[in-house]
C-alpha cells in the first residue's frame, strides 16, 4: 500500500513539474505570436465571419461568388496571413464547442472538393468531435486528453518542419506533427463544425 501511495505521489509531482515546464515554454511562444484574421474570400458559404475577422460560426447558406479561393464542399475558412519562414503562433478559443478543426494548410490546398485532412495532402490539423480529440496524421491518431481544451495554441516552425498544438489553460501539449515538408506558403485553417440539435453554436474566436 505504501509503495502504491509513493508511486502516485511521484507521478503527481512529475506531472506538476512537466506542466510548469510546458507553461514556461508556452510563455516564450508569445514572441512568435502573429495577428491572424479570417479571409472572407476563402470562407465556405455556410460560414459567418465577424466584422473584425476574428470569429467564425456556422450560419445559413449564402449565395456567394464561386471564386477560386473559396471552399465549396468543406466548412473551412483560411487566415488572410500566409507564412513561408520562421516561427509563428496563434491561439483560438474553442470554449463551448463540441466540434472543431484547427491547423495549417499549404496555400495550394484543394478548395472545391472533399479534402482528406492529412500531412500527405498538405494539411496539418487537430479536431475535436463527439468528446474525442484526434490528430489528422498519417494514419490519424486518437489523443486521450485529460481535460477538454478551452483555448488551443498552434505553433509552427517552418524550418524545423514542426506543427504543435497546445491546451493553453492546462499548459499541456496536445500533439506535434514532426518532420513536416514545407515548400510553399502556409495558411491557418479553421472549421467551427456542424450544429447538433442546437449544440456547437458557439463561434471559434481567434485571440487576441
Amino acid at each position: 500500500m505504501m509503495k502504491t501511495l509513493v508511486g502516485v505521489k511521484m507521478k503527481t509531482l512529475v506531472e506538476v513539474e512537466m506542466k510548469k515546464l510546458v507553461g514556461v515554454e508556452m510563455k516564450r511562444f508569445q514572441e512568435f505570436a502573429v495577428d491572424v484574421t479570417l479571409d472572407p474570400e476563402t470562407a465556405h458559404p455556410q460560414l459567418f465571419l465577424s466584422d473584425d475577422g476574428k470569429q467564425v460560426k456556422l450560419d445559413v447558406m449564402k449565395n456567394l461568388p464561386n471564386n477560386p479561393e473559396r471552399f465549396t464542399s468543406c466548412l473551412y475558412v483560411l487566415g488572410k496571413q500566409s507564412f513561408s519562414s520562421g516561427r509563428f503562433y496563434f491561439e483560438v478559443q474553442v470554449k463551448g464547442k463540441t466540434d472543431w478543426t484547427l491547423g495549417v494548410t499549404r496555400e495550394s490546398v484543394n478548395r472545391k472538393g472533399d479534402i482528406r485532412l492529412s500531412p500527405q495532402n498538405g494539411v496539418w490539423t487537430v479536431e475535436w468531435m463527439n468528446n474525442s480529440c484526434n490528430a489528422r496524421d498519417d494514419p490519424p491518431v486518437h489523443l486521450p486528453l485529460t481535460s477538454v481544451p478551452q483555448k488551443v495554441g498552434v505553433l509552427v516552425d517552418y524550418e524545423e518542419g514542426l506543427v504543435s498544438f497546445y491546451d493553453v489553460e492546462a499548459a499541456a501539449l496536445i500533439y506535434s506533427f514532426t518532420g513536416c515538408s514545407f515548400w510553399e506558403k502556409l495558411l491557418p485553417l479553421f472549421s467551427p463544425g456542424l450544429h447538433y440539435f442546437g449544440r456547437n453554436s458557439s463561434p471559434l474566436i481567434i485571440s487576441p
